[in-house]
């Protein structure tokens, strides 16, 4: 049984921010491959963890107001990409916005791709019979299509969803029955090392994670 994950980041990462709001809780420094680990009984004894793809943008826009919150999630990435796991960018765009309080348009940027990108690399693990059985990490109603179009094209996959906390959804669980919510436990038992070694570099986790 060969298991893929595709994680949506910005799900993924609200649900982390959420945590710590609810229970003061901070795990921004996940180890998401270790946490995927951690669920792969689910799937039976010959499950294999074939790939994890790590789905995110970059808010280059803020790095003239904010370089640090762009060099923690650039280190951030390194980390992960030193896990084997594949990272998948997509990008922002700016969007003008009417504010009825100001009575005026205002830019605005919007995170743009990774619900198509996720889309996309389902068909295609799919298409190309790279794995038995996918688990998105996310509980974003847009890739509801997504998953039931795949369900219908290939019964010999299985898709399920495992939902970061506090982002269960009812309408994804019932397109995908054997979904599961993530512990807020296992987000504290999966952090990366503090430091944690990237070939000869060692890296720290930022106090504010």
């Amino acid at each position: 049984m060969r298991v893929c994950f595709l994680i949506d980041g910005f799900n993924l990462y609200h649900s982390i921010r959420s945590l710590e709001q609810k229970t003061r809780y901070k795990a921004k420094w996940l180890n998401v491959r270790s946490l995927c680990e951690s669920y792969l009984s689910l799937f039976g004894r010959d499950a294999v963890l074939q790939d994890i793809y790590y789905f995110t943008a970059i808010p280059f826009y803020l790095e003239s107001r904010y370089p640090e919150k762009i060099e923690r999630h650039l280190t951030y990435i390194k980390c992960l990409e030193s896990l084997n796991i594949k990272v998948v960018r997509g990008r922002f765009k700016e969007k003008d916005v009417y504010c009825h309080r100001c009575k005026s348009n205002i830019l605005k940027h919007e995170e743009k791709e990774t619900d198509v990108s996720i889309a996309l690399k389902m068909f295609e693990l799919c298409h190309c019979d790279d794995c038995d059985q996918i688990v998105v990490v996310s509980g974003d109603t847009d890739l509801f299509p997504a998953v039931e179009v795949c369900e219908r094209i290939f019964e010999d996959k299985t898709f399920l969803f495992a939902f970061p906390f506090n982002r269960k959804n009812s309408e994804l669980a019932r397109i995908a029955p054997k979904s599961f919510s993530i512990g807020k436990k296992q987000y504290i038992n999966n952090l990366l090392s503090s430091p944690f070694k990237v070939g000869d570099d060692e890296i720290y986790k930022p106090d504010s994670w």
